[in-house]
């Protein structure tokens, strides 16, 4: 064996020479560096410049999942639903994740109702680790996608929010986008109290997608806080219902209805037409979402002169029945001749608002100074934003007195020369409705009567009611405002609308702002019927029969009793205010 060996060996020149000592530390000092230089990189990569890494690794494997928040319900004051969230799912992706079978992704595409392209151009980027592919999706679409098992395409949980009253409260309530978030009304003006907190759940998953470990601690969301609004839901959708008749008989533009409670000043209702639906907002314009009761201004006409005869009474300059010499139906102020539409030789200062004369309130109202009339109408709201959490509400437009002239003093007295919104008119009115205090308005239930600030004498205010109830009777402007069961007052309102520098001469508001039972209201409205063009223009003929329909069932849905014998309702031909 050993004689073998030898000869192999010596008979090879290679293996028979010696290798040198030097060769062989150099081969072992290489290997042992090799295995340093591992080592050292596992500890760079490991222990001291692991950031890059781990953040490569949670990238690929760790995620976190936002818990939602359940956003809070919205109530009427009667406890009924006027908004709620119901979970729904929503597809998402991981584009690098998902598996590229073209039979399924069409099918995919297919029940998405989404391009094919499309869906190919969301999945393209697959350097993201998330790609939303449809939001809010209905349960059977979700059960079908979940069907197809596509590696890479998940669900998650999301809420979508309904509104039971639709386009009758569309405007007040509201509503959010597709990431819970109010966009209009009450959702926008309460969102931060209404979208509560997302919680958040830090979780590791698997090459398939599979969640295999929680990280940290998990976060709980916080549900937002329900809101019960003062609206009565079937006083809303009524005197909606009969503002939407009233435009479309009309042939009008538009229209608004605003309801106030006054004793506690809550908002009964607050409607406008054009409205939409707000679950189906697609192709909406922009005359559709405008809240015209808040944002819309308008020169008010006549509904202004109750305002400057309750000052005169307040300051003892005239009683009610005063006389008031308006022959021969004109008057001019700084070369400006104002007319009635209806001469009379003299009118009582009642009779002045009964048959709404114009050279009635001039006269009154130039026995006072500019000052005066101001404060009044800054007392009641004008010129000023409302006191009222709502986004858009707007403050309309009244000049300092002190720029006054004449003849600007003279047009402020029947409503020309100052600009006010629906909701002001209404909440000016509830002064008189409430024996001459002004009553704070809320949109939200309050527990009881509010406490108002005095503008008028009680005396003042009682007399004013009585000669808005002559308005509604036979001889005045406005009959139709006449209510089965309850006696009603109020003021008429046609005025000219701006055009340019100039009015248009045959493009009218029609306005009728009012309340009722007479002797001691419980609510005030006030209705606004923009441009009508069916062949009447008048307040007493357009708005007025809103105001009536209105009143009689909101009174009746309140549970207040008719103050006078039910009978069929006679009304003759109004007298028709001069503006």
């Amino acid at each position: 064996m050993s004689r073998h060996r030898a000869v192999a060996y010596t008979s090879s020149p290679l293996l028979a020479s010696r290798t040198p000592v030097w060769r062989s530390k150099l081969i072992v000092a290489g290997i042992a560096l090799g295995f340093l230089g591992l080592a050292g990189r596992a500890a760079w990569v490991q222990v001291i410049a692991n950031d890059f890494y781990l953040k490569q690794g949670e990238v690929r494997f760790a995620r976190t999942l936002e818990l939602p928040a359940n956003r809070g319900r919205i109530f009427d004051r009667n406890g009924l639903l006027l908004a709620s969230s119901v979970p729904v799912p929503s597809i998402w992706a991981i584009p690098e994740d998902v598996e590229r079978d073209p039979t399924k992704l069409a099918q995919l595409a297919r029940l998405l109702q989404m391009p094919l392209p499309e869906l190919m151009k969301r999945l393209a980027d697959e350097e993201k680790n998330f790609v939303w592919l449809k939001r809010e999706v209905d349960e059977s679409v979700a059960r079908q996608v979940a069907s197809l098992d596509i590696k890479g395409i998940y669900q998650r949980k999301e809420y979508r929010r309904q509104y039971p009253e639709g386009s009758a409260a569309a405007h007040l309530v509201g509503f959010t986008s597709i990431e819970d978030t109010g966009q209009e009304g009450i959702e926008l003006a309460f969102n931060k109290d209404l979208a509560g907190k997302p919680g958040s759940r830090r979780v590791i998953k698997d090459r398939l997608g599979r969640i295999v470990e929680d990280v940290g601690q998990q976060v709980r969301p916080v549900d937002g806080k329900d809101l019960q609004l003062s609206i009565d839901s079937k006083v809303q959708f009524f005197a909606f219902q009969q503002l939407r008749d009233a435009v479309l008989a009309n042939k009008a533009k538009a229209g608004g209805v605003v309801v106030l409670d006054a004793e506690s000043g809550e908002v009964l209702a607050l409607a406008n037409y054009p409205s939409y639906d707000p679950a189906h907002r697609q192709n909406l314009s922009g005359a559709q979402l405008r809240n015209r009761a808040f944002t819309d201004t308008f020169e008010p006409g006549s509904t202004m002169k109750p305002l400057v005869v309750s000052l005169a009474l307040q300051k003892g300059l005239v009683k009610p029945e005063t006389v008031i010499q308006t022959a021969p139906g004109t008057i001019t102020i700084s070369g400006s001749t104002i007319r009635d539409d209806h001469k009379s030789s003299a009118l009582s200062v009642s009779q002045v608002i009964q048959k709404s004369s114009n050279v009635g309130a001039v006269k009154i109202a130039m026995q006072m100074q500019p000052k005066d009339m101001w404060e009044l109408y800054t007392q009641v709201g004008f010129g000023q934003r409302p006191q009222v959490q709502f986004p858009g509400a707007v403050s309309g437009r009244l000049r300092p007195y002190k720029t006054w002239r004449p003849i600007e003093q003279a047009t402020m007295s029947y409503g020309y020369g100052l600009s006010v919104s629906l909701f002001q008119l209404a909440h000016a009115y509830s002064v008189f409705a409430r024996d001459g205090e002004l009553v704070p308005v809320s949109l939200l239930k309050t527990p009881g009567p509010a406490a108002g600030i005095r503008v008028l004498q009680p005396q003042v205010a009682q007399e004013m009611r009585n000669m808005l109830h002559l308005v509604t009777m036979n001889g005045g402007t406005a009959p139709r405002a006449q209510t089965m069961g309850y006696s009603v007052g109020g003021k008429t309102g046609t005025a000219h609308k701006q055009e340019g520098k100039g009015y248009a001469e045959h493009k009218y508001r029609s306005v009728f702002v009012g309340m009722a039972p007479i002797d001691k209201p419980r609510i005030v409205v006030a209705v606004m019927i923009d441009e009508p063009s069916g062949g009447r223009y008048f307040g007493g003929d357009v708005a007025a029969p809103v105001f009536s329909s209105t009143v009689q069932q909101s009174l009746r849905m309140l549970g207040v009793q008719p103050d006078m014998n039910v009978k069929p309702q006679i009304v003759v031909d109004s007298v028709q205010e001069s503006f």
